[in-house]
């Protein structure tokens, strides 16, 4: 059986057709081609597939797609700027080497992305409780800790350089 749904993706209207027992994490990846959300362990439990709604981190394998109508989801493919710049958040991963594999990475930086949403000068307690939902195994997380440091340093400068009229991001 088949609905149809509307909602922003990545900042464009989406208005589509899905199966009414798809996740979000099926109409993002095998609807709509979006393979940066990955499927970890499908329960909720790993964080890989995590993704922002309306700017809140979440579980893609634990959402139905259908939630998603007249809301606002954004994956790792909608953090990149103009030009395929990547977001403060992006770079600091790959700067700090907070992506390894890669598999987990995705979610971590979503869940980095709304913390720092949330509070843009998280202390190493908060990251750290922030990051509770999402797994790693290649890292030890100490890269990954460092990296959305880094990220809420960048956001502050970019910040501040938008302030001047200086080129700026979304971070």
């Amino acid at each position: 059986m088949k609905a149809r749904l509307r909602f922003r993706l990545n900042g464009k209207v989406v208005e589509t057709e899905v199966e009414t027992h798809w996740r979000l994490l099926d109409l993002l990846r095998d609807g709509l081609g979006l393979t940066g959300t990955k499927e970890g362990c499908g329960a909720g439990e790993c964080g890989a597939c995590t993704v922002l709604c309306d700017g809140e981190a979440v579980n893609a394998c634990l959402m139905l797609a259908l939630e998603a109508e007249d809301r606002e989801i954004r994956t790792v493919e909608g953090l990149v700027g103009p030009g395929g710049r990547l977001s403060a958040v992006q770079r600091a991963f790959v700067e700090e080497g907070g992506a390894q594999c890669g598999f987990c990475s995705p979610g971590m930086v979503m869940s980095a992305q709304a913390l720092l949403l949330e509070d843009p000068d998280p202390s190493e307690e908060r990251i750290r409780e922030a990051l509770t939902g999402n797994l790693c195994r290649c890292t030890g997380y100490k890269q990954i800790v460092a990296a959305i440091r880094r990220a809420a340093s960048l956001r502050r400068s970019e910040a501040g350089e938008g302030e001047r009229g200086e080129a700026g991001g979304e971070g």
